[in-house]
């Protein structure tokens, strides 16, 4: 998909690779031997804003037939490789110059630390030569990033560039996978050592594997829980994707006849009609539940730090993370591990003592259908409202139909997204991205980069905040220039409005317009000025037809519906992002 062009990587197992057609030791150069360790890790493309520190880089991409996606800002490059990790399974890189290139990256590398998302950011440094005279953008870059990374390092040599990129890469996925730092002098970049004094490792060949099944008696005492429990139910989170286990997980709930919730990377492990799929009724089930497993979620704001969950309930927590397992709650069984292995262990542990009484829990999966009836019944008034201006409930109601199970949706936004999260339910499992809980905002576009990049056959769907596109939407004329077309939507209230409520509820309505009112901008024209295909939506009767010709246009797009800046999302009412 990218403009770079492709040849066959040069292989430094081969004797040719190590001498010229003289007989002489063949040279290779740093930004080169950097290219065969991402060709080796399984990169296939990188995300870079161009610097003179990194452009070695590219030319090694080149040979190794590695595609080279040029963006407009720092943190676009970082958000896309922490996207292109979530979607793919693999690793994202990004490289960026020295200083503010580096620092300009600094909240997407923070963002995926949050979201357990492996990735590697590479950065440009003077040389070593000019150490400490202030060359053109030193900065300490590894001190600023060692506390939002698994590894931060400065490659010493030219003749371990490879070598420390694998050694990066691994360190991405010790324990829960999150990202790594690389910082190349310039000098070590440029310089050229003999091929055969350069260590590179082999695909595959550097990593042991990660996957854990678990304590065996904990499975045990899990799977003995399960079987006797007359009220349980399942959280299941990011992780569960990040471990590729929605087949275990779906064996584990349908076997055992376990209501199951989603949240993060995890929606959409279950179908929306699914018998076990509940959403709406998750705080009862926390509150009136006699077994709960929290499978890949921490115990962090989005959890009530574990407040919400009942305390005379068994807990049962199951992460990748032995440090997060049991912090903020005191939990009953904790169990390190990969989610699918464990699942699967469990479900294969109850085999011979499930009695089909035992699990039935007929009577316990109604009640909780009732409530998640009853709560949507309240609601659809709102999802079905004709109000002009537009009701948020309405908008995403309209882009929930919208969807196939193809659509990949990516929710980029406060308070709309706020409302997207209550409505909208993707069809298939890995096809929801957000944020995660940095709440970053600017993930959008560059999300929609990497999803429509790795994944072409799939459509694309992004709803923005207009607050949040603002940030990272000059991006949007990348999306054209490297022809990756997705459907767009920007829910636009002028506003940022979850601060907006806030700052009403504490200084009253005289200050609630202080430092977040936008302005009322139609980006339907943006899109239309880059190359795009924009429409401008003000009655709720045209969205969908808006959406289908976004859709039907083939081009990168942005529908803007000007929904209602008076109406807040509950979960903003409630201000549960700060309790």
């Amino acid at each position: 998909m990218g403009q770079t062009a492709k040849t066959e990587p040069v292989s430094a197992g081969q004797p040719s690779a190590l001498a010229d057609a003289d007989g002489e030791p063949q040279l290779i150069s740093g930004g080169h031997l950097v290219a065969k360790a991402l060709k080796a890790e399984g990169v296939d493309v990188i995300f870079t804003l161009c610097g003179g520190h990194i452009i070695d880089i590219y030319d090694g991409c080149v040979d190794e037939g590695i595609d080279v996606i040029d963006v407009r800002h720092e943190q676009v490059a970082a958000h896309a490789a922490d996207g292109y990790a979530r979607v793919t399974g693999k690793p994202g890189c990004a490289v960026v110059t020295a200083g503010p290139g580096t620092t300009d990256a600094v909240t997407g590398v923070a963002n995926a630390l949050r979201a357990e998302s492996p990735m590697l950011l590479i950065g440009g440094q003077g040389a070593l030569s000019q150490h400490k005279m202030g060359s053109l953008q030193d900065l300490p870059h590894v001190d600023m990033m060692a506390p939002i990374t698994k590894f931060s390092a400065s490659v010493p040599a030219t003749e371990r560039a490879a070598d420390i990129v694998s050694m990066a890469f691994r360190e991405c996925y010790h324990g829960a996978p999150g990202p790594s730092f690389l910082e190349i002098p310039r000098d070590v970049l440029d310089a050229k050592v003999p091929l055969e004094k350069a260590r590179i490792p082999r695909a595959g060949a550097y990593r042991a594997s990660t996957r854990s099944a678990g304590d065996p008696e904990a499975i045990e005492r899990l799977a003995d829980l399960v079987v006797h429990a007359e009220k349980p139910c399942v959280l299941l989170g990011s992780q569960v994707w990040t471990c590729r286990a929605t087949d275990a997980a779906i064996e584990f709930v349908r076997t055992l006849n376990v209501p199951a919730f989603m949240n993060g990377s995890g929606r959409g492990t279950l179908a929306p009609k699914d018998p076990h799929h509940l959403q709406l009724a998750r705080r009862y089930a926390f509150q009136n539940a006699d077994l709960i497993i929290i499978v890949g979620t921490p115990f962090d704001f989005r959890m009530g730090y574990g407040k919400r969950l009942s305390t005379d309930a068994t807990v049962v927590q199951i992460d990748l993370d032995y440090r997060t397992v049991g912090k903020n709650r005191d939990v009953d069984l904790g169990i390190v591990g990969d989610a699918g292995l464990v699942l699967s262990s469990v479900t294969q542990a109850t085999s011979g003592r499930v009695d089909n009484g035992a699990v039935s829990r007929k009577a316990w999966l109604e009640e909780l259908r009732a409530v998640e009836n009853q709560a949507y019944e309240k609601r659809l008034p709102r999802q079905h409202s004709d109000a002009n201006p537009i009701d948020p409930y309405r908008l995403v109601h309209e882009i929930n139909e919208f969807l196939t199970p193809d659509s990949l949706y990516i929710g980029d936004g406060g308070d709309i997204v706020t409302f997207s999260g209550q409505v909208v339910q993707p069809k298939s499992p890995g096809h929801w991205m957000d944020p995660g809980p940095l709440g970053t905002l600017g993930v959008g576009v560059p999300f929609v980069m990497a999803a429509k990049y790795a994944r072409p056959e799939k459509e694309v769907v992004c709803l923005f905040g207009d607050g949040a596109f603002s940030l990272t939407g000059w991006d949007f004329e990348t999306l054209v220039r490297f022809n990756l077309p997705f459907v767009g939507i920007i829910g636009n209230n002028s506003s940022m409005n979850q601060i907006r409520y806030g700052q009403i509820q504490k200084y009253g309505e005289g200050r609630g317009r202080v430092g977040n009112t936008l302005g009322d901008v139609p980006y339907s024209e943006f899109a239309k000025m880059l190359g795009g295909y924009g429409e401008e939506v003000r009655d709720p009767a045209d969205i969908r037809p808006a959406l289908e010709r976004a859709r039907e246009s083939g081009k990168p797009s942005l529908i803007n519906v000007w929904v209602d800046p008076e109406v807040y999302a509950p979960g903003t009412m409630n201000q549960t992002m700060y309790k």
